[in-house]
C-alpha cells in the first residue's frame, strides 16, 4: 500500500505523507515514493506548484527509528546518500515553487523537509523540533545548511544543540514560517497561496528560485552578473510580453510558461 499520496488540481500538485499511525515517520518505502513523486512533478509540464503536507496529526516525525533497529539496516551514511539526500537535491534543483503545509509536528528529517521548501504555511498546532541530538546524532537532510541561513548561527545552534520544540508562533517570529493559520484553515490557506503561485509567470519564478539559491554562495559582483544573465532569459519570454501587455491594457495576465 502506498505511503505517499498525490492529487492534482489547477496546476497544483499536493503530495501527502501518509503513515498517520506512525506520525508519517520516514521508512524506506516513504523515501522512495516521495522521491518518485517529486521527480514526476518536475517532469510534468501541467504542474506549476507543489504542496507537501502530512496525513493525520503530524507533518513528519522524522526517521522511523524502528527501521534502524532491523537486521541489515543500512549504514547511516549510505541511507543519507541513497535515500534522503536525493530528495533534498531534487527539491533544491526543481524550478517550481514548493509550499510546505505543516499540519503538526515536524521533527528531525521532517523539519529538514520543511526547510527545503520555498514557502511554509503552518497550522497553529504545528511544532518544529531538531530532534537529532536527542538520539545522539547530528542534524542531517540539509538542516545544517538551511537552518543557519534561515535564522542565523546563534538561533540555529540553539535549535539543533538543545533540541527544544518550537511552536508555530515562535517559528513565524524566527522567519521559518510565512504564515500561521488555524488548523482547520491550513489546506485552504496553503492551496490559496499555491494557486496564486500557479497563476504567476512560471519562467520568472523558476529563474527567481535559481538566483536565490545561487545568491547564497555568490559574492555581490557574481550575483549582479547572474541577475543580468537570468533577466535576459526572462525578458525574451512570452510571459514577459504578456505581462507588459496586460499591464498596459489593465487586465489580468495569462501566463503560459513560454
Amino acid at each position: 500500500m502506498a505511503v505517499v499520496r498525490t492529487g492534482s488540481s489547477d496546476a497544483v500538485l499536493t503530495i501527502t505523507l501518509d503513515r498517520p499511525a506512525a506520525l508519517n515517520a520516514f521508512e524506506r518505502q516513504m523515501k522512495v515514493e516521495l522521491l518518485a513523486a517529486l521527480k514526476a512533478a518536475e517532469r510534468d509540464a501541467s504542474v506549476r506548484v507543489l504542496v507537501i503536507t502530512g496525513a493525520g496529526r503530524a507533518f513528519s516525525a522524522g526517521q522511523d527509528l524502528k527501521e534502524r533497529e532491523t537486521v541489515g539496516a543500512a549504514d547511516l551514511s549510505d541511507e543519507l546518500r541513497e535515500r534522503y539526500n536525493p530528495i533534498i537535491h531534487t527539491m533544491r534543483r526543481m524550478e517550481k515553487p514548493i509550499v510546505a503545509a505543516v499540519n503538526g509536528v515536524a521533527a528531525g528529517a521532517g523539519f529538514s523537509l520543511v526547510l527545503a521548501c520555498d514557502l511554509v504555511v503552518a497550522s497553529d498546532e504545528a511544532r518544529f523540533i531538531q530532534a537529532f541530538s536527542r538520539v545522539g546524532l547530528i542534524p542531517d537532510t540539509g538542516s545544517t545548511w538551511f537552518l543557519p541561513r534561515r535564522v542565523g548561527w546563534v538561533r540555529a545552534a540553539e535549535l539543533m544543540m538543545l533540541a527544544e520544540p518550537l511552536d508555530a508562533a515562535g517559528a513565524e517570529r524566527l522567519g521559518l514560517v510565512n504564515r500561521v493559520v488555524p488548523a482547520d484553515q491550513l489546506m485552504v490557506e496553503a492551496r490559496g497561496l499555491a494557486g496564486r503561485l500557479a497563476g504567476a509567470p512560471p519562467i520568472a519564478l523558476a529563474l527567481t528560485k535559481r538566483a536565490m539559491y545561487q545568491g547564497l554562495l555568490a559574492d555581490l559582483d557574481g550575483q549582479l552578473d547572474l541577475e543580468a544573465q537570468l533577466q535576459s532569459v526572462a525578458g525574451r519570454s512570452e510571459d514577459h510580453r504578456e505581462g507588459v501587455a496586460a499591464f498596459a491594457q489593465k487586465r489580468p495576465a495569462r501566463f503560459t510558461g513560454r
